[in-house]
């Protein structure tokens, strides 16, 4: 069907590997917590817009360039690992400087906004969990006997970021859930920002030890 390969199959798989906890919707959920909805669509156009230049560089051949030269994807994956560590101290380090600077019973000052689409962009472009779909597993449901495979590229495509923008929505306006719960219960905010930054840390160690294989 339009030179895609088991659709089906790929629905399901992009679909589990969607939901799967990672940085860039870890990253969308907290945006939208902390700034609210219009930050979070921001973030998560960001993800769209970094998942779209993958997918774009995967059908132009850097798939088959990171299997050839696997320093290229070593590099990439280094440093996604060094920018999400920095995310994830900078949270920490954040939570630490409101507290000094807040009065015991004052309310913690909202964080600064924070580019949320170019920050997140970054994300998704260095992730290596976005890259290791696109260049492992999205491909292998273009025919290669198909006479047009910008075509099921395209369908392909089309399948990952719309069933992204249902998840990252539902991720956005549960965010706006937490953000009630922030205003209410100071700590509470300032325990999971911590929770985000260690996770954030988590990831990049995760992220440094991925392979291709």
């Amino acid at each position: 069907m339009l030179g895609v390969t088991n659709p089906l199959t790929y629905v399901l798989g992009t679909a589990a590997i969607v939901l799967l906890p990672g940085p860039n919707s870890l990253y969308v959920l907290s945006v939208a917590a902390r700034q609210g909805v219009r930050a979070g669509y921001r973030g998560a156009a960001g993800v769209w817009l970094g998942d779209a230049v993958l997918m774009t560089l995967s059908a132009g051949g850097v798939a088959s360039l990171l299997h050839a030269y696997p320093w290229l994807f070593a590099i990439v994956k280094y440093l996604g690992a060094v920018y999400l560590a920095f995310l994830g101290v900078r949270l920490v380090i954040g939570t630490l400087r409101r507290r000094r600077q807040a009065e015991p019973d004052a309310p913690a000052p909202e964080p600064r906004a924070d580019r949320p689409f170019r920050r997140a962009l970054v994300i998704s472009l260095l992730n290596p969990k976005a890259i290791l779909f696109f260049v492992s597993f999205f491909i292998q449901f273009v025919d290669p006997a198909s006479p047009h495979p910008q075509i099921a590229f395209l369908v392909l495509g089309a399948i990952a970021e719309v069933l992204s923008a249902l998840y990252l929505t539902a991720l956005i306006f549960g965010g706006q859930y937490l953000a009630a719960q922030f205003r209410a219960r100071r700590r509470l905010a300032t325990g999971l920002t911590r929770l985000v930054g260690a996770a954030f840390l988590g990831f990049s160690v995760k992220l440094a030890t991925a392979s291709l294989s």
